[in-house]
C-alpha cells in the first residue's frame, strides 16, 4: 500500500478568496488523516474498490479466493435492496466454495468494529450503463463503502446536495443499485458551515417529493444538545473511527416490517449511553426527561436490547401502564425486531415468562397493573391459587428476589405513584429502576402524596427514580424543529360580563365559535382536531348540539358541509378487566362511570351506531377497544390531498374527556379545542397532541382556549422551560402574535417590491415574466417563498380580528397574492428542470447561473387543500351554468388565475386553462359532461401536439402515437422501439443517431408531463 498522502493544505496557487468545493474536501480528507484513517487517492474506479474489498475480505476471513469465487462472491452480495444490504453488513453469512466447502464469512469485524480498517477515498467514479456520477469522499471500513460525504461551496445550502444524492440514486443503473455502494449506510451533506447526515434506504423511505415529506435528517450535537454542525468539529465528534462503528453497529435500527433503516437521534444516543453505564457500574435509578413527540419507544426498545446481552442481567421488563399502551409499545417494539417481545395474554403468562430461561423471554414488555397484581398476595388471582393449593405467583416468583432486574418505565410519572412502585422496590432489592417521561412531575405540579408518620409530602419524578439521567426538552424540540410552536388563542365572547379564567362558556357558543374558526385552524380541512371537554356527560352534550346546529347550518345555507364529529370516551367497566385497565389512566371517566353508568352506556351506543353508518363499520361496545383504535388510524390517515383518502372516510373532531390526549400522535391533527381546565403536566401532555411535524403548510399546534387558562399556561411553560427562563420559553414555544407577523409580511412585500423595482418593473404578477437572467428569477423565488410561509402561518390564525384582516389584504391583495403564486410555480419549474439537467449533466452551462444551484423549492406551499380536481370540475360548471348576462359569481380569467396559483396543476395547467378557453357562460353543462369534455378535449390536444412532432420528423403519426403509449403503459424506455421508430426513414446509422437525440429532445418534456412525477426507467440518457 502506497504511504498516505497528507492533503490538509490546500494546493498551491489556490485563490482564498473563494472557498471552491475542492478546497473544502483537501481540508476534511486532511482532517480524517489526522483522526488516524488511511487516506488511498489510487482508488479512483470500480476496479480499484473491489480489488481493495477482496484484500480486506480475504484478510478477515482469513481465506484466498479464486477469481471466480470473489465474482460469485459480490454477484451474491450486491443488491439494489438497502435493507438486504444492511443486514448482510451486519450479520455472519454463508457462501459455498468452488469446491463446495461452506464459507461463513462477515464483510466487516462485527464483534468490535473499532478494530475494522477506516480508509478514505475521493472523487471516486462507478460507470454503470448509462450513470457516470462522481462520489466526492467516501469512507470505507474494512473495504466496504459505508458512508458518503457529499460537500458543496459555502452559500449553497446542503439540501441541493440531499437532492443530488437523491436523483443519483434514482438514476438508472447507478452504483448504489449495482456495486458495493449498495452498502452505504449513511450519508453526509455540508457547505463546510453547515453539515446534516441521513440513513440510505429503499426509495420509499428516501425522497424529496411535491408533498415535502422529507427524508429524516439530522444534526449532531453534543449532550447538552449544543449543535455540532461546522465540518471539522463534526468529523472530529461524529467520525472518530470508534464512534463511527458504534453509530452504525449499534445506533441505527433495522425496522423489519417496513424494510427501513432508522437512525437515533443525538440525544437519543445518550440517554441510552447513560442507561447502560448506570446498569454497568451499578450506580442506582435514573430518569431521562425526554419531550413528548422525541421518540421515547424507540431509546427505551434500544436500551432494553443492549441490555439483552449483558449477562449480569436477569430480565429487562419495559413497563407501560395502560393495556392500549401495552399494544402499542409491544407493537413499536416488534417494528424495531420482529418478534423480539410476544404478547403477555394475562398474569399468569407474565410469570412464566419472568421465569423462563429463554433469550426470547429476556425483554417483556408488560403492564404496570399485571405486575402489580402478580406481586399483590391480595389479589383476587393470588387468592384463588391458594385456595387451589397452588403457589401464589408472588411465590413462584421467589428465585427472581436476589437477581439483578431491569425495569424501565415508560411515562414514568403516571401509575406508578403508589404502592405497585413501592411494592416492585421491596420485592426486587437489586432491580435498577429507569424512567422516561415528557413531562417530570417537580414539587409544584405533585399531586400523589407519601406518607411517613403523620408526615406527607408531595412524591417527585426524582423522589422515585434518584437522579435525572438525560434531558431533551420540549424547547430542545422546538429549536431543533422536531416538534412545533404553538398558537394559543384564548377565546373571549363578545358581551358585558365576560367569563372568568376557568369558567365554562354556554356550549352552543363553543360551537358556533368552532364552527367559524375551524376550516381557519385546520388549512380548509387539510387537517384535523380533538375538542376536550370536562366529563363525559359534557361529551355527550356536545356530540349532539353538533347535530343540531350543523343540521340547521345545512338547512340556512345549503353549500355548508358539515364536519365529521366523533366521540370517543370509555364505556363502564361493569367487570372487563380490559375497560378497567384502560380507565387506570382516565381519573375523569373512571369517576363519571360511577355516576349513572347505563345513561353513559345507552349515549355511547347510540354514537357507534352513528359511527358505524357513517363509515361502514360494525363496532360494539363489548369490543370497545377495536371501536377506539378505528378512530386512532382515521385521525392518523387524514392524508391530504382526498384523492388519497376521501373526505368521508376522515373525522375533522373528535370529542374526549381524557382519552387521546396522553401518549397519542398524529402528524395530521393540529388543533386542539380546550374546554376543560387543564394544569402543568396534563396541559403540555394535551397541548402537545397538536405539534407533530409534517411540512410547511403545518406551520405549528393551534390551540383554542373556551376556559381563559392563560395564567395556567404560563405556569406550564415556566415549570417545563428547561434550562431556559419562563419568557425566552414563551417566545420559544410559542408562535408571534398575529400584528407582529403580520409586520414581518409587510416587510417581505416591501422587499419583493424593492427588488422588482431594482429591476425596472414595477411589483405586479404580470410583470414576473419579463426579469432578465437566471440570477433575478432566483431572487423573485427566494423573496416570494418568504411572502407565502408568512402567509400561511397568518392562514391559520383563529384569533385574526377585522382590522388584521384588512391590514393583511392592503399589504397583498388576495389578486395579487394569487397571481404571485402563478408566477412563482412557472417560474420555479422552469429553474427546476434547469436545475436538474445541471445536475446530470455536472457543469454549469453557459448562461446558466450558479444562485440556481443553491435554490430551495418549496411546491407544498401552493397547493390548496380546497381545490382539487373535483372542486376544479365543479366550479367550472357552475360557470358553466351561470347566465351570460347580468353579475357573474366567477370570471373565466379568475377560474383560470386559480389553476395557475396552484401547485397540484403544475404539469396540467396549460391544458385546464386552454379547456377553460373553450367554455362559454350560460351553456348549461354538467358536471359529468365538462368531466368528459375535458377528456376528450386532452386527448385531442395530446394527439395533435405528437402528430405535430411526426410530421416535423417525418414519422407517420399512429407511429409515434403508439411509441409514447408503450413507453407510458411500461414507463420504460425502450430503446429497441425507437430503432423500430425511425427505421422506415432508411437513415446510416450516425444520421440516424443525431436524427433519434433530435426527436427524443422534443418528445422528452411530452413523456415528463404526462408521467406526472412518475420516473420513467432509462430516460435519463436523454435528459442532458
Amino acid at each position: 500500500m502506497p504511504p498516505p498522502q497528507t492533503t490538509y493544505d490546500m494546493p498551491s496557487g489556490a485563490t482564498r478568496l473563494v472557498v471552491k468545493e475542492e478546497h473544502i474536501e483537501y481540508g476534511f480528507i486532511g482532517k480524517l488523516q489526522k483522526l488516524k484513517y488511511d487516506y488511498r487517492p489510487e482508488i479512483r474506479d470500480r476496479a480499484a474498490l473491489e480489488r481493495n474489498f477482496r484484500e480486506k475480505f480475504e484478510a478477515l476471513n482469513r481465506v484466498n479466493l479464486s477469481d471466480s469465487e470473489f465474482a460469485r462472491l459480490l454477484d451474491g452480495i450486491v443488491t439494489p435492496d438497502v435493507f438486504t444490504a444492511a443486514r448482510t453488513l451486519r450479520e455472519r453469512n454463508a457462501f459455498t466454495r468452488d469446491d463446495g466447502t461452506p464459507l461463513n464469512y462477515t464483510l466487516v469485524n462485527i464483534k468490535d468494529w473499532c478494530k475494522n480498517t477506516f480508509e478514505v477515498v475521493s472523487q471516486l467514479r462507478i460507470n454503470t450503463d448509462n450513470s457516470h456520477h462522481r462520489y466526492d469522499v467516501l469512507i470505507l471500513i474494512n473495504g466496504v463503502p459505508c458512508v458518503q460525504i457529499e460537500l458543496k461551496t459555502l452559500g449553497i445550502t446542503p439540501r441541493r446536495a440531499m437532492e443530488q444524492v437523491v436523483d443519483y440514486k434514482n438514476d438508472p443503473g447507478n452504483g448504489y443499485s449495482k456495486t458495493l455502494l449498495c452498502f452505504l449506510q449513511i450519508f453526509i451533506v455540508s457547505n463546510r458551515t453547515n453539515t446534516y447526515y441521513f440513513a440510505n434506504n429503499n426509495a420509499r423511505h428516501f425522497a424529496f417529493n411535491a408533498d415535502e415529506r422529507f427524508l429524516p435528517i439530522y444534526q449532531f450535537a453534543d449532550e447538552a444538545n449544543k449543535k455540532i454542525t461546522h465540518l471539522d468539529s463534526f468529523a472530529e465528534t461524529f467520525l472518530l473511527k470508534c464512534t463511527l462503528g458504534q453509530t452504525i453497529s449499534r445506533y441505527m435500527v433495522l425496522v423489519a416490517s417496513e424494510q427501513k433503516l432508522l437512525m437515533m437521534r443525538p440525544y437519543q444516543v445518550y440517554a441510552v449511553k447513560h442507561i447502560v453505564d448506570c446498569i454497568h457500574q451499578n450506580s442506582g435509578n435514573g430518569y431521562v426527561w425526554h419531550t413528548t413527540g422525541s421518540g421515547k419507544t424507540l431509546t427505551s426498545f434500544k436500551a432494553s436490547t443492549l441490555l439483552k446481552d449483558n449477562p449480569d442481567i436477569e430480565k429487562c421488563l419495559f413497563v407501560v401502564d395502560r393495556k392500549d399502551l401495552d399494544r402499542q409499545t409491544r407493537e413499536e417494539f416488534n417494528r424495531f425486531q420482529e418478534g423480539c417481545v410476544e404478547e403477555n395474554t394475562n398474569t399468569a403468562a407474565l410469570v412464566r415468562r419472568l421465569l423462563s430461561d429463554d433469550y426470547a423471554d429476556k425483554v417483556i414488555v408488560t403492564t404496570i397493573q399485571k405486575l402489580g397484581l402478580a406481586l399483590d398476595e391480595t389479589s383476587k388471582r393470588n387468592k384463588q391459587q391458594k385456595k387451589g393449593g397452588k403457589a401464589t405467583y408472588k411465590e413462584q416468583l421467589a428465585p427472581l428476589r436476589d437477581k439483578r432486574i431491569v425495569f424501565i418505565f415508560d411515562e414514568c410519572h403516571r401509575s406508578q405513584f403508589g404502592a405497585n412502585h413501592d411494592a416492585i422496590k421491596e420485592f426486587f432489592p437489586k432491580a435498577q429502576l429507569f424512567g422516561f417521561t415528557g413531562t417530570p412531575i417537580f414539587a409544584k405540579n405533585a399531586t400523589a402524596k407519601q406518607f411517613e408518620g403523620d408526615e406527607g409530602h408531595f412524591r417527585t419524578t426524582e423522589d422515585l427514580f434518584q437522579q435525572q439521567l438525560h434531558a431533551y426538552t420540549i424547547t430542545h424540540a422546538i429549536e431543533d424543529a422536531n416538534v412545533l410552536r404553538f398558537h394559543v388563542d384564548y377565546y373571549k365572547p363578545e358581551g358585558k360580563n365576560p367569563p372568568k379564567p376557568g369558567e365554562a362558556l354556554a356550549k352552543r357558543a363553543v360551537i358556533d365559535a368552532i364552527l367559524t374558526k375551524h376550516d381557519t385552524a385546520t388549512a380548509t380541512r387539510r387537517f384535523n382536531a380533538v375538542l376536550a371537554t370536562n366529563s363525559i356527560n359534557d361529551a355527550i352534550e356536545y356530540y349532539g348540539l353538533f347535530a343540531e346546529l350543523q343540521q340547521a347550518r345545512q338547512q340556512a345555507d345549503p353549500d355548508f358541509q358539515p364536519l365529521n364529529i366523533a366521540c370517543v370516551f370509555s364505556p363502564p367497566a361493569e367487570g372487563n378487566a380490559d375497560v378497567k385497565q384502560i380507565q387506570e389512566d382516565l381519573p375523569q371517566e373512571k369517576a363519571d362511570n360511577e355516576v349513572e353508568p347505563d345513561k353513559k352506556k345507552e349515549a355511547l351506543k347510540s354514537i357507534l351506531t352513528d359511527y358505524n353508518e357513517q363509515y361502514g363499520t360494525n363496532h360494539s361496545i363489548s369490543e370497545f377497544d377495536l371501536y377506539y383504535q378505528d378512530v386512532q388510524k382515521r385521525i392518523k390517515d387524514q392524508q391530504w390531498p382526498n384523492a388519497d383518502y376521501p373526505a368521508a372516510k376522515k373525522i375533522d373532531i373528535t370529542i374526549v374527556v381524557d382519552m387521546l390526549l396522553t401518549g397519542f400522535d398524529s402528524k395530521y391533527l393540529n388543533t386542539l379545542y380546550v374546554d376543560k381546565n387543564l394544569k402543568y403536566h396534563g396541559l403540555i401532555q394535551a397541548f402537545s397532541r397538536t405539534n407533530r411535524v409534517l411540512n410547511g403548510t403545518k406551520p405549528y399546534g393551534n390551540i383554542l382556549d373556551f376556559r381563559q387558562q392563560q395564567g395556567n399556561v404560563d405556569a406550564a411553560i415556566a415549570l417545563f422551560s428547561g434550562e431556559k427562563t419562563s419568557e425566552q420559553a414563551r417566545e420559544i414555544w410559542l408562535v408571534d402574535k398575529a400584528p407582529v407577523v403580520i409586520e414581518k409580511l409587510d416587510a417581505a412585500v416591501r422587499k419583493l417590491a424593492d427588488f422588482m423595482q431594482s429591476q425596472g418593473l414595477a411589483c405586479a404578477p404580470e410583470s414576473v415574466p419579463q426579469l432578465k437572467g437566471d440570477d433575478a428569477r432566483a431572487a423573485f423565488i427566494q423573496n416570494f417563498k418568504e411572502v407565502q410561509r408568512l402567509k400561511t402561518q397568518l392562514d391559520q390564525y383563529t384569533d385574526l380580528t377585522e382590522d388584521n384582516a384588512t391590514a393583511i389584504e392592503q399589504i397583498l391583495p388576495a389578486e395579487n397574492l394569487q397571481g404571485f403564486r402563478g408566477a412563482y410555480l412557472e417560474t420555479a419549474q422552469r429553474l427546476k428542470q434547469q436545475q436538474a439537467q445541471q445536475d446530470k449533466g455536472g457543469e454549469v452551462k453557459d448562461g446558466d447561473s450558479a444562485d440556481v444551484d443553491q435554490l430551495d423549492f418549496e411546491f407544498v406551499l401552493f397547493a390548496s387543500a380546497v381545490i382539487d380536481y373535483d372542486y376544479i370540475m365543479g366550479l367550472m360548471a357552475r360557470y358553466s351554468q351561470q347566465g351570460s348576462g347580468g353579475k357573474q359569481k366567477m370570471s373565466r380569467e379568475e377560474l383560470v388565475g386559480l389553476i395557475q396559483a396552484d401547485a397540484k396543476f403544475m404539469n396540467e395547467r396549460g391544458d385546464i386553462a386552454a379547456y377553460i378557453n373553450t367554455l362559454k357562460a350560460g351553456e348549461g353543462l354538467s358536471e359529468t359532461a365538462i368531466r368528459e369534455g375535458y377528456t376528450h378535449f386532452k386527448k385531442e390536444n395530446d394527439s395533435a401536439e405528437l402528430a405535430d412532432i411526426a410530421t416535423r420528423h417525418q414519422l407517420a403519426p399512429a407511429a409515434v402515437q403508439a411509441f409514447v403509449d408503450g413507453i407510458l403503459q411500461r414507463m420504460i424506455f425502450d430503446g429497441e422501439a425507437l430503432s423500430d421508430l425511425m427505421a422506415p426513414l432508411d437513415l446510416g446509422w450516425k444520421v440516424r443517431a443525431q436524427a433519434e437525440m433530435v426527436l427524443m429532445k422534443e418528445l422528452l418534456p411530452l413523456l415528463l408531463r404526462r408521467a406526472h412525477g412518475r420516473e420513467i426507467s432509462g430516460l435519463s440518457a436523454y435528459e442532458q
